[in-house]
């Protein structure tokens, strides 16, 4: 089944609108503070961006049809900072404390944000996995999408792509595996490849069925053609 997130291709939900160029990058205040927030809460270290994915990902179907794009991201903060014992509800709901957090001294300070922005979270590990496909090999998506670790858990296999044929366009080496690192059982690294398909492979009625889609994808989310 289709979870609510997984709209990629998806009837029924209308037309893309891309924003006009000159559109500003935050539409209000409180949503440059949302992404600035959620930032700051990250350097914490209590979890990772693939739990941080998957706290979105589990939004009430309700609540992710209806929220706007930073308000997912607040509210998953919320169920984050709560799930992982950084703050109590009590604390969530602002009432007062006097007694400094454990976890003050990994607070992100402003002077320090440009550099960590910069220097990001490389997720390229060393791996034993050998490398399965080479560049130019027809490989197929597995059916269904979802996440054979944990059932109803986290992936980066779109639905849309499942059982889809595609071919090897490059490899990218090995990195983490969110199936595995979003539910807290190790980063499991593995060989990630950019593998292109014909739109004619995805869509039924595709508008221009010569066009392609590229997508990073992990080695356990593939097979030979």
């Amino acid at each position: 089944m289709t979870r609510v997130h997984d709209m990629g291709g998806r009837f029924g939900d209308g037309p893309v609108r891309p924003e006009k160029e000159e559109a500003p990058v935050f539409a209000k205040d409180w949503q440059a503070r949302a992404l600035a927030v959620t930032l700051a809460a990250g350097a914490l270290g209590q979890w990772n961006i693939d739990m941080s994915r998957h706290a979105r990902e589990r939004l009430s179907p309700q609540d992710y049809a209806r929220f706007s794009y930073y308000e997912k991201w607040i509210s998953a903060l919320a169920d984050l900072l709560v799930e992982t014992g950084v703050l109590s509800l009590d604390e969530l709901r602002g009432v007062d404390t006097t007694a400094e957090h454990p976890l003050a001294v990994r607070a992100l300070q402003a002077g320090a944000v440009g550099k960590v922005l910069a220097t990001g979270a490389p997720a390229d590990r060393p791996s034993s996995v050998e490398v399965a496909f080479e560049v130019g090999q027809l490989v197929r998506t597995r059916r269904p999408a979802g996440n054979r670790l944990v059932g109803g858990g986290h992936t980066r296999l779109p639905k849309y792509a499942a059982g889809a044929q595609g071919r090897i366009l490059r490899v990218h080496g090995s990195h983490v595996l969110p199936d595995s690192s979003a539910h807290g059982l190790g980063e499991a690294p593995e060989p990630l490849y950019a593998v292109a398909f014909r739109a004619s492979q995805l869509w039924t009625h595709p508008e221009s069925p010569q066009d392609e889609v590229i997508l990073d994808l992990w080695q356990s989310y593939l097979e030979p053609a």
